[in-house]
Order: structure tokens, then C-alpha cells, then sequence
């Protein structure tokens, strides 16, 4: 499923390319992944532009030139693909396509995601109970303390939690908690204040990395395209299991917890 680097590096992709470009052209493939009527969802696309697009945790947000916004989350198996020309659209199935003139963007994979046409009110109230965003600048190092110290459960639980914090699913919060060289299944009521800081430079670090590589996406977002993906090598513990941890050689575990599965080294994180 894709996370927070990935939404941030398609967010950032295609702000320097498709806004304030008209839309030309609208086809759903799969009623299921809008919320109204194709007919009307085209409609009212139809000759708009997006003039700004925003990310919060998983989702992406659409800004467009009448007021609405279309409330993207990909969710699992979902891809994005901007495509020029008649020759250059992905094999795979898409559920949704929007053309800017010879551009198109592909919706791939929304069986379980989906792409809503709403109101500005509306989207913010389908997303007012998401927690804050670890790449907002009002989630400071207190701000992230108090989080914790006000939540109860595993780590793993607490890292993936949206309503805690934004952006975090079951890739990157291994990766985080093992930069941090703490268990998933350690209790987060018992985490020290040291600790938690140390989670907070972890949950930073591992996060920016994975951005700044293009995140894990198996498709790059358009021909050319050399950044998107470029994290899926980079994985130092996720997916991992029965190979040696890069930092001390033993043997990395998969094991469940609460129904997720979890990698993590026995030796590096106690």
C-alpha cells in the first residue's frame, strides 16, 4: 500500500506538470471507485484544472479551479501513471482516466481505493478525524511526545494508527522501529521520554530517505521517469525475513501482531 514518501513523490511529480492544464476528457472504467454517477463526474471535470495538489498521510488532494476537490487514496495495489500519446498507456487495467490535452492520468488498481468528487467541506470533513502529519511542520518533537504519552498499545499499532499520526503503514513503520532498535511489540505506555525521541529522529530519517529515493512504487509515474521506486532496494528489515540484518548479521524474523505482519531483528531490537 502505498504511504507517505510515495503520495509525497507523486504529489510533488505531478505538481510540475499537470495543474492549471484544462481537463479535456474524463472516462470511468469502474462505477465503484467514484462516488456518483460517470456522467456527472465527467461533467464536472470537464474543462477544470487542478491548481493545486495537496497530501495528507496516504491521501492526495485535488484542488480544483471551481472550488471542488477530488480525494484520492489509493489504498491497496493502487498506481498513478501520466501518459502521453495513444501509445503510451499501461497495460494493466485502469478504473479512471483524465486527459489534459495529449496528457492522460491513469488510475490503476482502485479496487479497494477510490478517487470522490467533493465539495471543499466535505473533503475536509472525510478526513477530520487523520492525525497529524509527520511532515507537517506543527508535528514538532514535543508534539509527537505527547502523542505517545497519550496512547496506550504496541508500538507497530500506534505507528500505523492514521488517527495518531498520518502517512505510516506496515512497510515503514518496520523500518522506523528498527532505526529506532526498538521491538513493534514493545508497549508504547512504557516507552522512556529518550526513547521516543529517538523514534521521533528514526520515524524522520527513514521517512525523508524513502522520499528522497522515490519511494517503493513498482511503475514509475510517467516515461522517463528515474525517481519513482528507487526505495525498493533500500528496505533494511521490512520483507526481510530469514536474511541477515545489516547491522549485526543475525537472522531477521517475520512474525504477526494484531493480525500485521512484522519484520524485525531479535539482537538490534530487544
Amino acid at each position: 500500500m502505498p504511504e507517505l514518501p510515495e503520495m509525497e513523490n507523486y504529489r510533488r511529480l505531478l505538481s510540475e506538470v499537470i495543474l492549471n492544464t484544462p481537463i479535456t476528457d474524463v472516462t470511468v472504467q469502474r462505477e465503484k471507485s467514484i462516488n456518483m454517477a460517470p456522467e456527472l463526474f465527467a461533467s464536472t471535470l470537464m474543462g477544470s484544472r487542478f491548481i493545486f495538489i495537496e497530501r495528507r498521510g496516504k491521501y492526495l488532494i485535488f484542488h480544483l479551479s471551481d472550488g471542488k476537490r477530488l480525494l484520492l487514496h489509493l489504498m491497496l495495489g493502487g498506481l498513478l501513471y501520466l501518459g502521453h500519446g495513444h501509445e503510451d498507456k499501461p497495460s494493466r487495467n485502469t478504473q479512471i482516466e483524465i486527459s489534459f490535452g495529449s496528457a492522460t492520468l491513469y488510475f490503476i488498481g482502485l479496487r479497494l481505493g477510490y478517487l470522490h468528487l467533493l465539495s471543499a467541506k466535505e473533503s475536509d470533513l472525510a478526513l477530520e478525524g487523520l492525525g497529524p502529519d509527520l511532515f507537517s511542520r506543527k508535528l514538532t518533537r514535543e508534539r509527537f511526545t505527547a502523542i505517545l504519552q497519550s496512547r496506550r498499545g504496541t508500538l507497530k499499532s500506534l505507528l500505523v494508527n492514521q488517527q495518531a499520526i498520518a502517512g505510516i503503514g506496515n512497510s515503514y513503520a518496520d523500518e522506523i522501529a528498527f532505526a529506532a532498535g526498538l521491538h513493534p511489540s514493545t508497549k508504547v505506555q512504557q516507552l522512556t521520554e529518550s526513547e521516543i525521541s529517538r523514534l521521533y529522529d528514526a520515524a524522520m530519517s527513514v521517512l525523508t530517505d524513502a522520499l528522497e529515493a522515490g519511494g517503493y512504487m513498482e511503475l514509475p509515474l510517467f516515461q522517463g521517469d528515474e525517481r519513482t521506486g528507487g526505495f525498493d532496494e533500500s528496505f533494511r528489515i521490512y520483507d526481510r525475513e530469514g536474511q541477515p540484518c545489516v547491522r549485526c548479521g543475525s537472522t531477521i524474523v517475520k512474525t504477526e501482531l494484531s493480525g500485521r505482519k512484522v519484520f524485525y531483528c531479535p539482537v538490534c531490537q530487544p
